[in-house]
């Protein structure tokens, strides 16, 4: 009777396994097709086919320089950005136990932007190889500074501090941000456009500048399912199956720091794609870190890749910024979580 048992579940497990698998093999698959979508749309059209063409033969055709020079490395970068914060979503919320956490809370994105706006008005740095340098330091020595605020807190009070010592620095760079664009009216032409998240004119550099750092943090946050999971049942039970509760804050919170600077400094704050993409997947999936942390790279992709379309085919023949269409999207999401929650706490 045990062994029928056991081999019924071993079965189910297997098969389980199997759908999962299958799953992702085919969200990888609608990436792949979005992509080609990307590459077609626009204020030029390019028929699929065409772009199917061209890919493989690049014959120098006006098709295929619109397709490689300048759709190419936006597509990219959409998936890169779109993977990477979805992961720190993840991220977040595990590290917090708070299913409303955003990598933004962190200080990224206000340390990026202020960071921006210090290059544009006091470098005269206006191009997006120039800047995104200057928005990638900024937003981790933000993180680094927020770690180090919550650093000496109590494993019960740490997610408190983490949330208010995030708030905190976001305002006051928020302040600083507003006074120097509000003096230098150079800063603040260039920096507006940064600042709604935009994928438009980010070339080949702003890929090749982030993606070592995108690479490194996906990695760390991919490993480190297992340890979260475990984190997830409490700091002290975790500690009590041999955890090394401040090791794993740690290689999290540096895991989120290196997607959300990296991701930050390239397109501008895209906003949540890190709150929407972990939610929905938890519906789908269940709680198991492991599966949202592999499901969140095509999730993550699947948000920008379709958010960057409409925007191209709403305000065509221009285009409307991605972190607009994200946000469009997210907000809704985001209060209806939070009515849910406060409906289930009533």
């Amino acid at each position: 009777m045990d062994h029928t048992t056991g081999g019924e579940s071993s079965r189910k497990r297997i098969a389980g396994g199997g759908v999962r698998g299958a799953a992702l093999l085919g969200a990888f698959a609608l990436v792949c097709l979005l992509v080609l979508v990307s590459l077609g749309v626009g204020a030029r059209s390019v028929p699929l086919d065409t772009v199917w063409r061209v890919l493989w033969h690049d014959d120098g055709s006006a098709e295929a320089i619109i397709v490689w020079r300048l759709r190419m490395p936006r597509t990219l970068l959409a998936v890169a950005i779109g993977a990477a914060l979805a992961l720190a979503g993840v991220v977040m919320q595990a590290i917090t136990r708070n299913p409303l956490a955003e990598p933004g809370i962190v200080g990224v994105n206000a340390g990026a932007s202020f960071a921006v706006v210090l290059a544009i008005a006091a470098f005269h740095v206006t191009s997006v190889s120039g800047y995104v340098w200057f928005a990638f330091a900024g937003a981790v020595l933000a993180a680094l500074l927020v770690h180090s605020l919550t650093a000496g807190a109590t494993r019960g009070s740490h997610r408190t501090r983490l949330v208010l010592a995030g708030a905190a620095l976001s305002a006051s760079l928020g302040a600083g941000t507003g006074i120097v664009t509000m003096f230098d009216t150079t800063a603040f032409d260039s920096y507006r456009f940064w600042v709604v998240g935009s994928l438009e004119n980010r070339g080949s550099e702003a890929l090749t500048a982030t993606l070592p750092f995108l690479v490194v943090g996906a990695v760390l946050a991919l490993a480190l399912g297992p340890a979260l999971n475990a984190l997830a049942l409490g700091d002290e039970t975790g500690a009590a199956l041999g955890l090394r509760v401040p090791w794993v804050r740690a290689a999290g919170f540096l895991a989120i720091m290196l997607l959300c600077g990296a991701s930050t400094a390239a397109a501008g704050p895209i906003a949540f794609v890190g709150l929407v993409v972990p939610h929905v997947l938890r519906l789908l999936l269940g709680p198991d870190l492991r599966r949202l942390l592999v499901f969140s790279v095509p999730g993550g992709a699947l948000l920008v890749l379709l958010s960057d379309i409409a925007g191209r085919v709403i305000a065509r023949p221009g285009e409307m910024e991605v972190g607009i269409v994200t946000a469009f999207v997210g907000a809704p999401v985001l209060l209806w979580l939070v009515a849910g929650r406060r409906e289930a706490t009533a």
